[in-house]
């Protein structure tokens, strides 16, 4: 399996721009921050984004609390960021949404 290469700072910035809430964490790693009605919906919002890595062999770090859902994506074995990591956030905020 070919492994996903770290993305350069400016690709990066730029994905950050069209999805609101998400935030560059150092230079490795993307994470947000999701309110949620209450533990429930945060687990709920955890499992679905937990199935999904476990499909795509890419496992974000998660802080869950009463009514939020924190997620962090990075390549560790990349350095940091990569397409992979994109992707899976752009599906976590598919899972937020719906």
């Amino acid at each position: 399996m070919i492994r996903p290469q770290k993305l350069d700072d400016a690709t990066v910035t730029t994905w950050l721009a069209a999805h609101p809430g998400w935030e560059r964490v150092g230079d490795e790693s993307i994470a947000r921050t999701f309110k949620l009605a209450d533990f429930s919906k945060a687990l709920d919002l955890v499992v679905r984004v937990g199935h999904e890595a476990d499909r795509r062999d890419h496992h974000p770090d998660i802080e869950l609390g009463w009514g939020r859902a924190r997620f962090l994506w990075s390549t560790h074995d990349a350095g940091g960021v990569t397409e992979l990591d994109l992707e899976l956030a752009a599906a976590t905020d598919t899972f937020a949404a719906g």
